[in-house]
């Protein structure tokens, strides 16, 4: 899907209308998860991790930003880029990042995809009582899998901006509504760490927007039409206002917890059910109207990230899929009608539906957590490497700020992959 040319996008108020995929992986990034760990940050800590929260967006701008660079400057796409580290190992085509990525995608698709329909459900359940959590998750899974295998890039587009709408209006709308105190909220602009509060602050600045998702960038890139060097510029202001907007989100759940449980020392559960602990503590504050409104944004949440997994990693799928297969040069076995892109669709539907009826998936968990803690490091080294090298024209080559962001992304992304390995091993030591 062609949008105009670079020559005529570079002029401001073209600029504008050709905004999109940095919205779609604002959209596909902030999750009911992230929504719960901001909330629980301002209950528990006030407005003191504020700073944490833009330090974590202003990180995720760069790696997304590194993404997109690399993809329109080398016209190549992540997956060409991790497949030009290193040989095929075993006289295969597929090296150690390939491998790698191909394990991760397939165990992490698998518990992902409960656990999108888990939290698609929560709020509809909710809402409509009349069907039980399971069966509302199997339908948003089904239906996130209709329209990605009938659907284009351009509807996908259009239906995860009036996402964002949808949040926008209801997320910001609290967060306005519990009357911030100003002066205190600008307290938290200075870095401060409240005690028991480091491994949190970095979770907190690790979580904001999206983690495998980063890397589907470059794809909806494309998707967009916007192919080569000459459309960087237009790519990194899509990419600043879809950050922009995650991270004014983060900062208004924040007010929120701030606001309505901080003082109150009301505690929340982790994970997305505490979003439905939310609700409750609306209808009281407020009415139920208010409580209503709010759960429709948390499925507006749950829902857009779902459809961005299933129609961006399955991207990501077919293009691994067509490197194995040695079809790397043909755009139809890497596009969103091919076979392998639909094959990871359904595999994301179905095999997870077992997961919703297991109580506890112990091994299958500890494996989730750890291939996942290890793709961020993954994703800002191998950014490091590839965009520090001749894969890349030099004038497009990273400079010292991009280098500064990326190798504070990894540092930060290794240490909270050290201490989730060390807690998956505590957990299989039990």
């Amino acid at each position: 899907m062609t949008q105009g040319t670079p020559e005529r996008a570079a002029q401001p108020r073209n600029r504008w209308s050709l905004i999109g995929p940095g919205i779609v992986v604002a959209a596909t990034g902030v999750g009911a998860g992230d929504l719960v760990a901001t909330l629980i940050a301002g209950s528990k800590f006030g407005y003191a991790l504020l700073w944490a929260a833009i330090v974590g967006t202003i990180l995720k701008i760069a790696l997304a930003e590194a993404v997109g660079r690399f993809t329109l400057a080398s016209e190549k796409t992540i997956f060409e880029g991790w497949s030009s580290l290193g040989k095929g190992l075993f006289g295969s085509r597929v090296n150690w990042a390939g491998l790698y990525f191909g394990i991760y995608v397939v165990v992490w698709g698998f518990v992902y995809g409960a656990a999108a329909m888990t939290s698609t459900a929560l709020p509809m359940a909710a809402l409509f009582p009349v069907l039980g959590l399971k069966a509302w998750g199997v339908l948003a899974a089904i239906a996130g899998l209709i329209f990605v295998w009938f659907g284009g890039y351009g509807l996908f587009e259009k239906v995860m901006t009036a996402a964002v709408g949808v949040m926008f209006v209801t997320v910001i709308g609290l967060a306005i509504i519990v009357s911030p105190d100003i002066p205190r909220l600008l307290t938290g602009l200075w870095p401060t760490l409240p005690q028991g509060s480091v491994f949190y602050t970095l979770g907190l600045i690790g979580g904001v927007g999206g983690t495998i998702t980063m890397a589907a960038y470059g794809y909806w890139l494309n998707a967009k039409g916007w192919h080569g060097p000459a459309w960087i510029r237009v790519m990194r202001l899509d990419n600043q206002i879809g950050y922009i907007v995650t991270g004014v989100f983060v900062v208004a759940m924040l007010i929120v917890g701030a606001e309505l449980l901080h003082a109150a020392g009301i505690a929340l559960q982790s994970g997305d059910r505490g979003l439905l602990d939310l609700s409750s503590v609306l209808s009281d504050r407020f009415n139920p109207f208010v409580a209503t409104l709010f759960l429709v944004g948390f499925w507006a949440t749950s829902f857009s990230s779902l459809l961005g997994v299933w129609q961006g990693v399955s991207l990501m799928f077919a293009d691994f899929t067509a490197h194995v297969r040695g079809k790397s040069d043909d755009p139809a076995a890497r596009g969103d009608k091919s076979i392998a892109f639909r094959l990871f669709a359904l595999w994301l539907t179905f095999p997870p539906i077992i997961l919703l009826f297991m109580n506890n998936p112990f091994g299958l968990i500890v494996a989730y957590g750890v291939l996942g803690s290890l793709f961020m490091p993954f994703l800002a080294g191998t950014l490091l490497w590839l965009l520090n090298s001749s894969r890349v024209p030099r004038e497009w080559r990273s400079r010292w700020l991009s280098n500064l962001m990326l190798s504070a992304a990894a540092v930060l992304f290794g240490v909270l992959a050290v201490r989730e390995i060390v807690t998956q091993i505590g957990k299989l030591v039990q």
